[in-house]
């Protein structure tokens, strides 16, 4: 791996010390969110990771090269650059060596993750089953790679704007454990509640960890969705949001976007829509979930040191 990736010198000693590290993605950089509030999240996401015990490592490819954590040029590269692909797994190879720039989905970083020997990511909502996917066959990389990477992905559902029923039941067909934190239905990103029943509820991350640890020692392969709901005080009314979404999937529609567009252009829309306050929920929402990410690898970190 030392030809395609670099660590920052903190990862690096925190990998080699057996101290928890934190995944964390670069498309909240490049594609997730305007300047300057993509950077400001970025780092301040980077500060919760590090007061909660851990290390975090911000995930990207810079020149062809896979970077385990970022110093505060590369973030700041990201932020600003114009030639920045979005990538997921299908682009990972061509980018390495390309030697382009790329940003991190949640299928891209798993991977990355996985390659520095990182167990647990934190992201705001993975992608999912698109709405209309029986026409369209729109379903996100995210799905399969969680089926496939021994990778546990802290996140407040998947994305409001996808169908999640859908989502879930492919999820229950790939043989990804669903694991709602301290809820007993799965989140809709900017609210708390979908009406979607889990099947497993959890309290604590040492249940989180121990679950992990369980699953890979079976040589059951694949990772684990922790379903992290979005603060109360920060989520938003689901009839509010919902109506918002389903204006912005019509001008989606309208203006014919497809592929890697759909999302971003439906995010950005929905911001719009919103005056701003989807943003505001999407980065409370993230900080929330990398406060629970660092203290399940803390405890993950802490079952390994005892074996």
């Amino acid at each position: 791996m030392r030809t395609y990736l670099d660590f920052s010198p903190e990862v690096r000693t925190a990998l080699d010390e057996n101290r928890p590290v934190v995944a964390l993605e670069s498309t909240i950089i490049s594609h997730g969110m305007p300047y300057p509030a993509n950077i400001q999240t970025a780092q301040e996401v980077e500060c919760i990771v590090k007061e909660s015990g851990a290390v975090p490592a911000t995930m990207a490819v810079i020149g062809g090269r896979i970077k385990a954590g970022l110093g505060a040029e590369d973030m700041k590269f990201l932020a600003q650059e114009k030639h920045v692909i979005k990538a997921s797994r299908m682009d990972l190879a061509v980018v390495i060596a390309g030697k382009c720039h790329a940003s991190t989905t949640v299928a891209a970083t798993m991977i990355c993750a996985d390659l520095a020997g990182i167990r647990v990511f934190v992201t705001g909502g993975i992608g999912g089953v698109h709405r209309g996917a029986e026409k369209t066959f729109d379903i996100s990389a995210d799905l399969q790679e969680l089926s496939r990477t021994d990778v546990t992905v802290v996140c407040s559902g998947a994305k409001a704007i996808l169908d999640l029923r859908l989502t879930m039941e492919y999820l229950e067909t790939l043989g990804v454990p669903a694991l709602g934190f301290g809820t007993d239905e799965l989140p809709a990103f900017y609210s708390r509640h979908s009406g979607i029943k889990l099947a497993y509820r959890v309290d604590s991350a040492a249940e989180i960890a121990r679950i992990m640890k369980t699953k890979w020692d079976l040589g059951l392969s694949g990772g684990i969705l922790v379903a992290n709901p979005i603060p109360e005080a920060d989520s938003m009314d689901p009839a509010h949001i919902n109506s918002i979404i389903d204006k912005a999937l019509e001008a989606c529609e309208d203006k014919s976007v497809r592929g890697k567009d759909v999302t971003p252009f439906l995010l950005s829309k929905v911001k719009e829509l919103s005056k701003g306050e989807s943003l505001e929920s999407n980065i409370a929402l993230i900080k929330n979930n990398a406060a629970l990410g660092a203290k399940i690898a803390v405890e993950y970190a802490k079952l390994l040191q005892s074996v």
